[in-house]
Formats: structure tokens, C-alpha cells, sequence
């Protein structure tokens, strides 16, 4: 299958995106990892990317949308894909479109994993994260430290990213509302969203996703 995964920042991509593929056997390819690769290998694109970001800026449509070409036309992508932070945009998704309609080949389904905005800050704000090891991350609510402030695992301090605090969170539904939302009406008037609620246990949004897609198979038998 071939799936982009959409949703505001706090609905759980990142999570979702890596236990689908998994099931679904395909590769989870996402923004951040397209950038990190490129960089990491000194590629062209990735040294072009590095140049804009150095500077401060935005990397350009184009050069994402050169390295999303270059990772799904790797063997592993062959039979399908899912596709996490890109498009970010409807230029993006045109781009696409216009990449899989040269090799014969459509996308299965838009997958939009929808959350109530409060959720979103609520998620996002209360996260908590060990300044001895990034991966650990603690949640004042959903999963808090035994002691306040004190990291489980290793005693290291929890403190709050600046990019976690709630203006900065709202900043960033904002940017999405006006660039990556519009890909959604992009994608309905194709046929291909398939909406799901992000609200509760990882595994029942993971079988929620999953009997979404297998509808939209049966469809497309």
C-alpha cells in the first residue's frame, strides 16, 4: 500500500507511522529522517538542505521533494510506502501526485488522524524530558515521574523544551491550519482520506488505522 499519514502536531504520527508499516511491511519514510540521511551521507541534496538550514532558512519545496523521490524509488519501496511529513503542502501534493502518476502508480489512502486541539497543547505541553538522555520523556499527567522534576530512570532533571511550551505549541497548530490542513480538501476530492480518531490507547489508534485501510483494500478490489 501507499499511504500518506496526516495530522496535526500531537496526534501521534510518529508512533502510528512506525507500528503501520510495520504491520503493513512497508517502509516508514518520514521528513525528518529524509533530511538527516541526506545530511548524514553528504549527498548533494543533503549538503544543499544543510546550506539552507545553516543559514536559517526553510528548505525549499524542490529539494524535499527531490529527496522523497530519491527514497521511494529505493528497492525497499517498491511495493509500497508511508509517507510521514511530506507533503507538507498542497504544492507538495501535486509534486507527488505528478512523481507516482510518471511511474504508473496512485496512492491507496490519505490517512488523517484527527485530535481535538486542546488535546494537542495538553500532549505537547505537559511532556517533560531528561536533560542526561532525550529518550527519556515523562508526562505530568499521562505518565509522570515518581518524584516531580527527577527522570525514573536515571535521576537526571526534567525540564520542558522550549518548542513544548504552549505558546510555541499553538504557534505550531497555526502553521499547520494554514499549510498542511489544505491537503486534506487536496486529497477528499480524490476519494483517498480516511479519517480516524487519535484519542486513547496506542494500539486501539493503531487497529482503528489498520481497519481503515483495510477498507479502503477492499474498496479498490
Amino acid at each position: 500500500m501507499r499511504i500518506v499519514l496526516v495530522g496535526p502536531p500531537g496526534a501521534g504520527k510518529g508512533t502510528q507511522a512506525v507500528r503501520l508499516a510495520e504491520k503493513l511491511a512497508v517502509p516508514h519514510i518520514s521528513t525528518g529522517d529524509l533530511f538527516r540521511a541526506n545530511i548524514s551521507r553528504q549527498t548533494e541534496l543533503g549538503k544543499l538542505a544543510k546550506s539552507y538550514m545553516d543559514a536559517g532558512n526553510l528548505v525549499p519545496d524542490e529539494v524535499t521533494i527531490a529527496m522523497a523521490k530519491d527514497r521511494m524509488e529505493q528497492p525497499d519501496a517498491v511495493n509500497g510506502f508511508l509517507l510521514d511529513g511530506f507533503p507538507r503542502n498542497v504544492s507538495q501534493a501535486e509534486a507527488l501526485d505528478a512523481l507516482l502518476r510518471d511511474e504508473g502508480i496512485t496512492l491507496d489512502a490519505v490517512l488523517d488522524l484527527e485530535v481535538p486541539e486542546e488535546e494537542v497543547v495538553k500532549r505537547i505541553a505537559g511532556r517533560r524530558v531528561c536533560r542526561n538522555e532525550s529518550a527519556h520523556v515523562f508526562h505530568v499527567t499521562y505518565s509522570p515521574p515518581e518524584r516531580q522534576g527527577v527522570c525514573d530512570v536515571c535521576g537526571g532533571e526534567l525540564y520542558q523544551r522550549d518548542d513544548d511550551s504552549e505558546d510555541t505549541v499553538r504557534t505550531r497548530l497555526e502553521v499547520y491550519h494554514t499549510q498542511t490542513e489544505p491537503i486534506i480538501d487536496y486529497y477528499k476530492s480524490q476519494g483517498l482520506v480516511r479519517t480516524i480518531s487519535s484519542l486513547g490507547p496506542v494500539d486501539e489508534i493503531t487497529e482503528r488505522a489498520l481497519e481503515a485501510l483495510k477498507g479502503e483494500k477492499a474498496e479498490n478490489k
